[in-house]
């Protein structure tokens, strides 16, 4: 017998469900995508490059621990929100939730679906049921809507939850005892995970889940007796709560929670981050539309080097084949529904749908101990123009078409954890154990894994691991407070990282008591190495990637990272392990101070000074110089943002002023510029044409939106008067270099380079006021670069020569133009003095690129402050 197919809640549980009637048809707010597209992937791809552009630690006074950056750092309790539940509570977790207000105009009505105002009523009800359901309150979304984590499984006393966890930190922390315990081998839990609707306008996995939770809490059949008693499954009802409202793909900051695992800067993917470690779920399910036939994953190559793909290949693949029955067994067809059979892209495809980044949420959680995980694409689109174009009954027919896919894979999952239990978690704990003894990763192949077709050399992406990562401490160490924010990021990844107490040597290197090492034998490995290692060039592996190819943590968050590659005397290590890094702010006891511009965290300290009416000063390198009558404001700011304010006797040559910047920019670079302090007044070609008043800004921003041509003659003589009294620009990507073209400023010439290519690249920097101290690494997506440089214009970076892109895809394009040769040693970020008089700051990189490359963002702020004037 089979986990039972869908029933109907009753009546009586539903009386609070507030389910609307349908409102007239409305135009979908802005989603990042375009009309009509369909498919999480198809939907990124079609956008181009820069329309997926999303994007401390103190010790003064001296004694006063700093606070970590919030928007990094994730509290080690198991889940933030007022239903978290105690340590060694048992199920249920009994949570009575607040019902948002009624809101007619939630997108979701239109499609006969759950509007957000229902979830809350409808999963007490759920609780109601019976003794099975639990529901916990995650965390909440950028918009402050709670996140609802249920938890289904049969009734645990206090004891026998306690019980779980042991068996649970036994498999992470010691994997190879775990592999002998017969306790774990008859009792353990397996954990599932069904993580819904987290593109907002993806809606249909929410609605399945709800019916998928009310047949667990009350079929009677002893299979899903069994289910229940050997598994815990945790479903997030709906991961995107903003989106699910507002029809858009993005939360309500503007961000694809899909492209931020890795980074993690909203609530809503640190929560998902939280459910992972803390439930460390083996089997994940990834819900998305719209892609017809039904797509499931696992992928085409390239597939992901830092996890063991032999296990999770053999998993996924096995459940994708379950899953792809349960949908045809439904019975829907091209010539009557309108639906094509499933595809499955490792068997059906050569390429395009890969599992390369560790950015999407199935790539992430094998990281966490996933041995199979999965974007299943429904088939019937009903977001963007079909929302607005087709009749509600059409809309109706497909979103129900989509819920009843989606319910079969959920079932179908749930089918092969139960039936391949044994193996599963066997599988998972072999995951932590190759790590923690630092073995070699086994190749996928036709003996790795049996019974998968057609593996052949184009599957086989290995990485070799180092020994370990050293953050350095003292001299060594171009930015404590980049470090420190990288230690906590790793901390909140899992990743155990030790703080020396004393001076080491390894492989003829010596470092400073204070230093982090990250020891690659540990269970986690893989998310380790993801975060800290340098990356793989794949240009020659395949023709294209579906999303960003590199994203090294380690290169571009702005701190000093060594790799030891084989540690040959030993990782002797005097420390102790850190959840959180140590306090690193200071301010020197006497004379004016020096900030360096290097990191957000300081450009955030020099505007709160800005703010609060401090005179503050450049200096030539570009670093703020303070005066002393402003120490103890500095010393609020060391604690508060981990920086530091050193002695100086220099003056400074320039008066700095708060910046107001008019930015045409998308959601990810907004939310960078608020990030280190900027007054942002967002722009475009609709709103300068509105009427702007440009005596409220300084500087304006341009990458995307703001088009000079489709300006009307009030609107360009405005702009052209506020350049001509002094207003500076800064310009990025396509729509910074054509504004500057258009307008008449810079006389350089923009290349454009492979729109595809992105990744990780060496630059060589010229110092001064907007590069000076930067890293000698940038981010590039669709990169460009400047020749036949006129008077008076300075190449601020240029692209390395050589060997260029460090870790990424880039590739010429057919003609042989475009490529990283054409681009090797041309200038990457340009400025100078327009002759209608505006400074001008132009960037062939993705310095701000979905708030990802935060050792670079200073870059932008520097050159803001400076085109201010």
């Amino acid at each position: 017998m089979r986990i039972p197919g869908p029933a109907l809640i009753t009546a009586a549980a539903l009386a609070g469900a507030l389910l609307l009637a349908p409102p007239a048809a409305s135009a979908v707010p802005g989603d990042g995508g375009p009309a009509g597209a369909s498919g999480d992937r198809a939907d990124s791809r079609a956008q181009g490059p820069h329309h997926v552009r999303e994007s401390g630690r103190a010790s003064a006074p001296a004694g006063v621990r700093a606070a970590g950056p919030p928007s990094l750092v994730t509290a080690p309790s198991a889940l933030t929100g007022p239903a978290a539940p105690r340590p060694g509570t048992g199920y249920p977790r009994r949570t009575v939730l607040d019902a948002p207000p009624v809101n007619p105009a939630d997108k979701s009505v239109k499609l006969g679906l759950a509007p957000y105002h229902s979830l809350a009523p409808r999963l007490n009800a759920l609780q109601k049921l019976g003794d099975r359901v639990s529901v916990e309150v995650a965390g909440r979304s950028a918009g402050g809507h709670e996140l609802y984590l249920v938890t289904v499984t049969a009734p645990e006393s206090a004891g026998e939850a306690r019980a779980q966890e042991r068996m649970r930190e036994l498999i992470e922390n010691s994997p190879a005892k775990a592999a002998r315990d017969r306790g774990i081998k008859s009792s353990y839990k397996t954990p599932l995970f069904i993580n819904n609707n987290i593109h907002g306008n993806e809606w249909e996995g929410t609605d399945a889940a709800l019916e998928l939770i009310e047949e667990l809490a009350t079929a009677r059949d002893a299979r899903t007796r069994d289910l229940l008693a050997g598994n815990r499954i945790h479903i997030n009802v709906t991961a995107n709560p903003d989106g699910r409202i507002a029809g858009t793909r993005a939360n309500a900051a503007g961000f694809d929670l899909n492209r931020d695992m890795i980074t993690a800067s909203q609530p809503e993917t640190r929560a998902i981050r939280r459910i992972a470690i803390d439930k460390q779920p083996a089997v994940m399910l990834d819900l998305h539309g719209y892609v017809n036939g039904t797509l499931i994953e696992p992928t085409t190559p390239p597939h992901g080097e830092n996890y063991e793909y032999d296990l999770f290949l053999k998993n996924a693949y096995a459940n994708a084949l379950g899953m792809e029955k349960a949908v045809n067994d439904l019975g829907y067809t091209a010539a009557k529904d309108g639906v094509e059979p499933p595809v499955i892209p490792f068997r059906d495809q050569e390429e395009g749908w890969d599992d390369w980044p560790p950015v999407f949420t199935p790539q992430y959680m094998p990281f966490q101990g996933a041995v199979a995980s999965h974007t299943v694409e429904f088939p019937m689109t009903v977001n963007n123009r079909s929302y607005d174009t087709l009749p509600v009954e059409e809309l109706r027919r497909r979103a129900a078409i989509n819920t009843d896919i989606a319910g079969a894979v959920m079932r179908a999952t749930l089918n092969y954890t139960l039936d391949h239990r044994t193996s599963v978690i066997a599988d998972q704990i072999e995951t932590f154990r190759r790590g923690a003894a630092g073995e070699a990763q086994r190749p996928v192949s036709a003996e790795t894994v049996p019974g998968v077709p057609g593996i052949g050399p184009e599957d086989v992406y290995t990485t070799d691991f180092p020994r370990a990562f050293v953050i350095p401490a003292g001299s060594g160490q171009r930015s404590a407070t980049a470090a420190a924010r990288l230690v906590d990021h790793l901390t909140a990844n899992d990743v155990r990282v030790e703080r020396a107490s004393a001076a080491f040597r390894v492989d003829g290197r010596t470092y400073q008591a204070g230093s982090y090492v990250v020891d690659l034998h540990q269970p986690k490995r893989g998310i380790a190495n993801v975060i800290l290692g340098e990356g793989r060039d794949i240009s020659a592996d395949v023709s294209t990637t579906y999303d960003i190819s590199g994203w090294s943590l380690g290169l571009l968050w702005g701190a000093s990272v060594d790799t030891v590659r084989t540690a040959a005397g030993g990782l002797r290590v005097p420390g102790r392990p850190v959840v959180a890094a140590a306090p690193t702010g200071s301010v020197a006891g006497h004379g004016d101070l020096r900030l360096r511009l290097d990191d957000p965290e300081e450009l955030l300290a020099l505007n709160s000074l800005l703010a609060q009416g401090v005179k503050v000063r450049r200096a030539a390198d570009g670093s703020a110089i303070v005066p002393s009558s402003a120490r103890r404001l500095a010393a609020v700011l060391a604690e508060r943002h981990g920086v530091v304010f050193a002695a100086t006797k220099e003056r400074g040559t320039t008066a700095l002023r708060r910046t107001r910047v008019a930015a045409s920019v998308t959601a990810g670079e907004q939310a960078a510029l608020r990030e280190m302090g900027f007054e942002v007044l967002p722009v475009s070609t609709a709103v300068l044409n509105a009427g702007f008043d440009w005596s409220s800004a300084d500087v304006l921003y341009v990458s995307t939106g703001l088009a000079y041509g489709a300006l009307t003659p009030a609107a360009r003589t405005a702009l052209d008067g506020f350049l001509a009294g002094g207003g500076g620009v800064v310009g990025l990507g396509s729509g910074g270099t054509a504004l500057n073209a258009a307008a008449g400023l810079l006389p350089v010439t923009a290349v454009a380079g492979n729109g595809d290519a992105n990744g990780v690249v060496r630059v060589s920097n010229a110092g001064g006021p907007i590069t000076g101290g930067a890293p000698a690494h940038t981010f590039v997506y669709g990169p460009r670069w400047f020749t036949a440089l006129g008077a008076g214009v300075r190449a601020e970076q240029s692209y390395g020569t050589g060997k260029l892109l460090v870790s990424g895809h880039w590739r010429a394009e057919e003609d042989g133009s475009g490529g990283p040769a054409d681009a090797a040693g041309r200038a990457s970020v340009v400025s100078g003095d327009a002759a209608r008089g505006a400074r001008v700051v132009l960037f062939g990189t993705e310095p701000l690129f979905r708030d990802h490359p935060k050792g670079v963002f200073a870059q932008v702020g520097r050159a803001l402050l400076g085109a201010a004037g």
